[in-house]
């Protein structure tokens, strides 16, 4: 299983919201590029950022965080938050992301993002697909759809999809578990899909679960800024 650590940003501060809930947004006291190195100090080698104000405002706006993660540490980078646009892609590659995940583009501009597999490569395009009851919503999960998740996933599925970041809305950031079922209907539908598990991980034995389950990898932040999680457990984990 890949551990990808979320390291999401509000005005160049580690920061994380409930339920995308920008009003719930808290602070935490350590940079991110400070909670990069120690990722990286224990085994991780590839860390999720997410712009929160870039998703927001619908274009991104902490490319210098980006830049200097790369430029302090040698991770790779999975950048998110606001990339709507063939520059806001290439900018974020120039500025260092190895890989992106997007979710609104693919829902306003089906044909951009499936352009997108496509010219750039799978390995390079992730999915993110986050449903409240079954249905998608974009936006930081401002806005709802009525589009039905497995018809959304399965139009980029068709299409060359290979990463799909997938929440459950009501599950993140609360710490009550992630959606076991609802990870279990993916894989039933789309096989070969690499899905990353995102929102709800209390604990080590959570991750542990969604391994067993057949899950490629999970994306955790708030366990571990809340130390449900420790550096120790990640680094045992990755060896």
């Amino acid at each position: 299983m890949q551990l990808l650590p979320s390291i999401s940003v509000s005005q160049g501060r580690t920061a994380r919201l409930r339920q995308g809930d920008y009003s719930s947004e808290k602070v935490y006291d350590v940079s991110p590029i400070d909670v990069a190195k120690q990722f990286e100090d224990h085994g991780i080698h590839q860390v999720h950022l997410v712009d929160l104000e870039g998703t927001k405002v619908r274009q991104p706006a902490n490319y210098d965080t980006l830049q200097l993660i790369k430029g302090y540490t040698s991770l790779e980078v999975n950048f998110a938050g606001g990339i709507h646009t063939d520059g806001d892609l290439s900018k974020a590659f120039e500025h260092g992301a190895a890989t992106i995940t997007a979710g609104s583009v693919s829902v306003k501009n089906k044909d951009l993002f499936a352009a997108w597999i496509m010219s750039y490569g799978r390995e390079k395009i992730m999915l993110s697909a986050d449903v409240r009851n079954e249905f998608i919503h974009v936006r930081g999960w401002q806005e709802s759809t009525k589009i039905n998740l497995i018809d959304h996933v399965g139009y980029f599925y068709n299409r060359g999809l290979k990463y799909l970041k997938s929440t459950e809305i009501t599950k993140d950031g609360v710490l009550e578990g992630p959606a076991f079922g609802f990870y279990k209907d993916i894989l039933h539908e789309f096989s070969g899909i690499c899905i990353y598990a995102s929102g709800g991980i209390r604990n080590m034995d959570d991750i542990k679960a969604l391994q067993d389950m057949g899950l490629y990898g999970v994306i955790f932040g708030r366990a571990f800024y809340e130390g449900k999680i420790s550096l120790k457990e990640i680094e045992e984990f990755v060896k």
